[in-house]
């Protein structure tokens, strides 16, 4: 059940607070009044990107609405993102200093988060591991159409103290990038102040049509459903491709900086 007891009292009360009812909320979400009745009643768990727009209706977060999703130890406030990606038919992915965690190999991925010591052994392992759990959506029968747009400092970077966490990760792009489903193009270094440089930012559109995004800080990330700022963040996807080369430039120039490495 959806808290513990009968139906979600947690969402009822949230509901009566901003004076919603199954019907109204329904049709702000684009979902069949029965289906959010069950919400109520059953304790039912909607999809996650539904989660989220009514999360965002009703000023509530939605682990406090649906608190079940999000009870792994693995950065619950991520959880919501990670199941969309899922679900995703394409992404699309901006990156000014790291490379994409979809895109990231294992010894790359715990050298970022190992970096600082601010995360625990144990913890870095865990996240590790999910993290290359989610990269299977790149190998599913019907792959994930994935765009990733980087900065060439991501290619020049050392991430770890083994320049083989580099040459390895940058191999690995290149192969990526021959893939028919997915793309990586690289904004030149010598290019001046781009609008993608403002801060990174992931573009997702599901299977239905139906757009988010995620927005990532120092402290968490952030699942946008809002249309202009999805309106916001598609305009700026555009300009930063604009920026960008090629996709057979981008990975000649992946496989010269990965030569460095070695």
């Amino acid at each position: 059940m959806g808290n513990g007891v009968v139906g979600n009292e947690a969402l009822r009360v949230a509901m009566a607070d901003r004076g919603e009812t199954a019907e109204s909320l329904a049709g702000k979400v684009g979902v069949d009044p029965k289906t959010a009745a069950r919400w109520l009643a059953d304790g039912r768990i909607p999809h996650p990107r539904t989660r989220i727009a009514v999360a965002n209706l009703l000023g509530r977060k939605a682990a406090e609405l649906w608190p079940e999703p999000f009870r792994r130890r693995d950065l619950p406030w991520f959880r919501a993102w990670a199941e969309l990606e899922q679900d995703a038919r394409s992404i699309r992915s901006y990156e000014p200093l790291l490379v994409p965690g979809l895109l990231q190999t294992e010894a790359y991925a715990r050298s970022v988060l190992a970096t600082g010591g601010l995360v625990s052994p144990a913890e870095v392992e865990e996240i590790v591991a999910a993290r290359l759990a989610r990269q299977r959506v790149l190998e599913r029968e019907v792959p994930l159409q994935f765009v990733a747009v980087i900065d060439e400092i991501v290619l020049r970077r050392p991430v770890g103290h083994d320049p083989g966490v580099m040459a390895g990760q940058l191999a690995h792009l290149a192969e990526l990038g021959e893939r028919e489903h997915v793309q990586v193009r690289v904004i030149p270094a010598e290019n001046p102040w781009h609008t993608g440089l403002a801060g990174p930012f992931v573009l997702a559109r599901m299977p239905d049509g139906a757009e988010a995004a995620y927005l990532d800080n120092q402290l968490r990330g952030q699942v946008v459903t809002d249309s202009a700022d999805l309106a916001s963040l598609g305009a700026r996807w555009e300009s930063v491709t604009g920026e960008a080369l090629p996709r057979r430039r981008s990975i000649e120039l992946i496989r010269e900086v990965a030569t460095t490495w070695r």
